[in-house]
């Protein structure tokens, strides 16, 4: 499903000499439907990696393929048709504050012409999966820190993303919350969604019992192995 082939990234420094190297001859397969942590500190290249997945940057050494497809090679119109098959959820959860829950989630079918009927079932159904259907009228203000999370990761599954990256999804959320969006995430990978996640917390990881491919310093120290 997904390959990364000894897949570097380096960054140019604009300010001073030499180089930044992201990542660092990464190889790794992940098959369809699995739950994988990328676990590590700040600056380990867990969000590279991310971006790299949904190709909003180029690896500057390696290949990367998707479904058997090489990123490098793909056209424009080719990079928005993966892009439709992710969903993202990001720490901040990026919610806009002057539309309601239901309109935050049924935004993204909007934006790709879904008829009203369709949108107003999926939002409805997405919203429910996440515990929140009594919440479509409220605005994100009023919703707590893991309320709104659960309201970013309803918007990413309402799609059916057939990948879902996470970047540090718990970052702002209590403990309990933080196990409620990692069992959401678990139902999506049991429907057949692969569901990568971004985290710098080595024990939320060890907790679900799931792959974690650990970096440091942008290579790979540690794979755990196929999740169970």
């Amino acid at each position: 499903m997904i390959e990364f082939q000894h897949v570097s990234k380096v960054y140019d420094e604009s300010h001073a000499p030499g180089e930044v190297r992201a990542l660092d001859d990464v190889s790794f397969a992940i098959q369809r439907g699995e739950f994988v942590f990328f676990a590590g500190p700040t600056g380990a290249g867990k969000s590279t990696l991310l971006r790299l997945v949904v190709r909003e940057e180029l690896p500057t050494e390696g290949q990367i393929r998707i479904g058997g497809k090489n990123l490098r090679r793909l056209t424009c119109r080719s990079v928005l048709r993966l892009r439709r098959l992710v969903g993202l959820v990001f720490q901040d959860g990026r919610l806009l504050p002057d539309r309601t829950v239901f309109e935050n989630v049924a935004l993204a079918l909007r934006v790709h012409g879904a008829a009203r009927e369709e949108i107003w079932r999926r939002t409805q159904q997405a919203l429910r999966a996440v515990g929140l259907g009594a919440k479509a009228p409220a605005f994100p203000q009023v919703l707590s820190g893991g309320e709104q999370q659960r309201v970013a990761i309803a918007r990413a599954l309402v799609r059916e993303p057939v990948i879902l990256l996470a970047d540090e999804p718990t970052g702002n959320v209590d403990e309990e919350s933080a196990g409620e969006i990692m069992e959401l995430f678990k139902l999506a990978s049991a429907r057949g969604t692969t569901v990568l996640v971004a985290t710098h917390r080595q024990d939320l990881a060890a907790r679900m019992r799931r792959r974690t491919i650990q970096l440091m310093g942008g290579r790979v120290v540690k794979d755990s192995g196929s999740s169970a």
